[in-house]
């Protein structure tokens, strides 16, 4: 079948799919009021997407909807138009404790009662090796697509894409995983895979769908943060013919849609804040109209869980009762374990986690990053959950012998982005270190210390790491190729194990990490011909948005040969 197209309308302005709950019937009601060109869509065919994306297995209600009134909404969006799909975007089976106590099962089975069609692979859904996300695939009732990524053999890992008839109409839908899974899960999770570069493959898939189908989607784990450097925005500006993104991995929330081009880019941001609905509108086989919008929580108070899901999260969690529940220790203080405050700052929680990793192996030192510390623990009893949920990765300690020099490169990399957020940022215990955010990246390290004394960054010392870290994970690559002296336990494990030696604790930020600015003239870059905002932003470790704010660009695409660029210090 060829596609069958007029010029597609991507109706952004909508005020769109404003949820009208009465729970005195029982019934939620969606609808649509359009803009002031009063676009009707009357007697035209609707085809209804419901999309999710880096629930990261938040499956209760409280920092998100939950997987009840997820499927509640889905299950109502079904009754009032029979042409629905339901689309998840990946880091959906890792997150939580009742998810990875299973591997990811306990996900899929919830998945499946709520109906889902197909899903995208996540770096994280990585997080216990792609031979376990392959057996996960097989236990989902619904595909997890993949175009991009290849195997030693040269087959791929999972389908590129699948062809769905709904109501006469073909609808092609494909799925991208981001090559950054190479060092945003453990290195060892995806040896032997190959990412292909997504605008390629993209195109490769296109090719195929364009004449086949009336609709083609990408559900893509790309997310779109420009220091990516792939994006579904690139796909996007690169690939004609994609009518609709649903897309994960930067947890952006896009309220109505980033039209590209020709292409609606959705988003739902995170840990099920909000489900994303898209209506899209056919008249004769003809897209007419894209209608992008999102139920958020406050908007779904009302909604009622579905009993059926709510049933099988009490039957997992009964299963799983017993070990979560067991007390280990108790903290005196609350412990920050917030992503915006791991990703950027000391917290006394990193800090107990550090310390917990020296406690456990004797090392001089220890190394964590921020990007592995996933929740807060609040005052009182501390229980085997809440570490799981804390630490919900599965990462193992390693030491290894490291100079001086290891230990101050891996700062500066664990620190280049600040004050911007990063996993990669480092947690320590046995060392201090100052930062002069006035300081060019790479230099901005002015101090530190190895259990009080002045680092050498010619002597040897014994850090204690995570092996996703020592392995180069997060682009720690000056640990790559050292020779693991031990290997020990999880980082949950010991962390449990330290709370039970020492009963209770309170754990403070204890200035371990410093940072200062030290102001200087601000450095220039003359632009030489060839160049273009981007590329010199890549080449100064910063951001094309950042320079064009920095310089007051009004137009970030036109600059020319001889200007001067002041670049950040």
């Amino acid at each position: 079948m060829g596609r069958k197209r007029l010029s597609t309308c991507l109706l952004n302005s909508f005020t769109v799919l404003t949820l009208l709950i009465s729970m005195f019937l029982g019934r939620l009601t969606c609808f649509a009021a359009a803009d002031a060109q009063n676009t009707d869509f009357t007697g035209a065919t609707r085809l209804t997407i419901v999309h999710s994306n880096d629930t990261h297995a938040r499956v209760k209600e409280g920092e998100g909807l939950g997987f009840a009134k997820i499927s509640t909404i889905i299950r109502e969006t079904r009754k009032d138009n029979a042409n629905v799909l339901v689309l998840d975007a990946g880091d959906t089976f890792h997150g939580q404790a009742i998810a990875t106590l299973t591997k990811g099962e306990s996900i899929a089975r919830i998945m499946n009662e709520i109906g889902y069609d197909a899903m995208a692979p996540g770096n994280h859904d990585f997080n216990y090796g792609y031979e376990q996300l392959v057996e996960l695939s097989k236990l989902t009732n619904f595909p997890i697509l993949a175009a991009n990524i290849g195997k030693g053999d040269g087959s791929t890992l999972f389908n590129a894409y699948i062809i769905k008839e709904i109501a006469g109409l073909k609808v092609g839908v494909f799925g991208l995983a981001t090559p950054e899974t190479t060092y945003k899960t453990h290195p060892d999770n995806v040896k032997g895979l190959t990412f292909i570069e997504p605008v390629e493959a993209a195109k490769q898939t296109v090719a195929v769908l364009k004449d086949k189908t009336d609709l083609i989607i990408a559900i893509s784990h790309l997310g779109t943060d420009l220091s990516s450097a792939d994006t579904s925005i690139k796909v996007a500006q690169a690939v004609e013919g994609i009518d609709l993104i649903i897309d994960g991995h930067s947890h952006t929330t896009l309220e109505q849609g980033h039209k590209v081009g020709g292409t609606l880019i959705v988003s739902t941001g995170e840990y099920g804040n909000n489900l994303g609905i898209v209506d899209v509108y056919f008249t004769d086989g003809k897209i007419v109209g894209i209608v992008a919008g999102l139920i958020t929580k406050d908007l779904a108070t009302d909604v009622p869980e579905d009993e059926a899901v709510v049933s099988v999260i009490k039957a997992i969690e009964d299963e799983q009762a017993d070990v979560l529940s067991q007390v280990v220790g108790k903290t005196a203080v609350p412990m920050e374990g917030a992503r915006e405050k791991v990703r950027t700052s000391e917290t006394n929680l990193g800090n107990l986690i550090a310390d917990a990793m020296i406690f456990l192996t004797g090392a001089d030192c220890a190394l964590t990053n921020g990007g592995g510390i996933r929740a807060s623990i609040g005052e009182g009893d501390i229980t085997k959950g809440e570490i799981i949920t804390v630490l919900p990765f599965g990462n193992y300690i390693v030491t290894k012998k490291v100079t001086g020099a290891d230990i101050k490169a891996a700062l500066e990399h664990g620190t280049k982005a600040y004050p911007e957020s990063s996993g990669g940022f480092p947690h320590v215990s046995g060392i201090k270190y100052v930062v002069d955010i006035g300081r060019h990246v790479g230099d901005r390290v002015i101090s530190i210390t190895v259990n009080g004394e002045q680092l050498d960054l010619r002597n040897e010392y014994t850090l204690a790491t995570n092996d996703f870290m020592a392995a180069g994970g997060d682009e720690y690559t000056m640990f790559a190729d050292k020779s693991i002296l031990n290997e020990y336990t999880c980082l949950d494990e010991a962390v449990i194990t330290y709370l039970e030696a020492n009963g209770s604790v309170s754990p403070a930020v204890e200035g371990r990490i410093t940072v200062q600015e030290t102001k200087s003239e601000p450095d220039y870059y003359i632009v030489q011909p060839g160049d273009w905002l981007e590329k010199i932003a890549k080449m100064f470790n910063t951001t094309w948005r950042k320079l064009q704010e920095l310089n007051k660009l009004p137009n970030p695409n036109l600059i020319f040969s001889g200007q001067k660029i002041v670049l950040p210090n």
